[in-house]
């Protein structure tokens, strides 16, 4: 049983900083792979950026290589987005997802297929 919780959306203007935050509660304890999503109305859900069950690799989509961070405290049961330099473009619902399959095991997956479990989302938006 996986529960997760985002927080952290907001409002910020082009150019700012926001950063999101998941609490992970996993029953029986165990490391999963872990990642962001995003869904902007009227588009699919896309994969923003994932670390591996141990944190030693993480992938990003290409539009926010260089921009996005993905982290996580493993001691807090949590995991985070550090987004710098907001684009309008980058409005969307975020999601923090967890993965128990074995498809993504020690994999920094992006797929939406490849994670089993889901947040209720943290909306994120940048006026343009």
């Amino acid at each position: 049983q996986v529960h997760l919780q985002e927080s952290g959306g907001g409002s910020v203007q082009a150019g700012g900083s926001l950063k999101l935050s998941c609490g992970v509660f996993v029953m029986p304890a165990r490391r999963v792979c872990m990642g962001w999503f995003r869904q902007a109305p009227g588009k699919e859900r896309q994969g923003v950026a994932a670390i591996t069950n141990g944190g030693g690799a993480t992938d990003y989509h290409a539009s926010v290589k260089g921009r996005f961070t993905i982290s996580r405290d493993t001691s807090k049961n949590m995991m985070y987005l550090q987004m710098n330099s907001l684009k309008p473009e980058d409005t969307a619902t975020y999601y923090c997802a967890a993965s128990t399959l074995p498809v993504a095991d020690g994999w920094p997956a992006l797929q939406k297929s490849a994670y089993n479990y889901w947040g209720q989302g943290t909306q994120v938006t940048v006026p343009s």
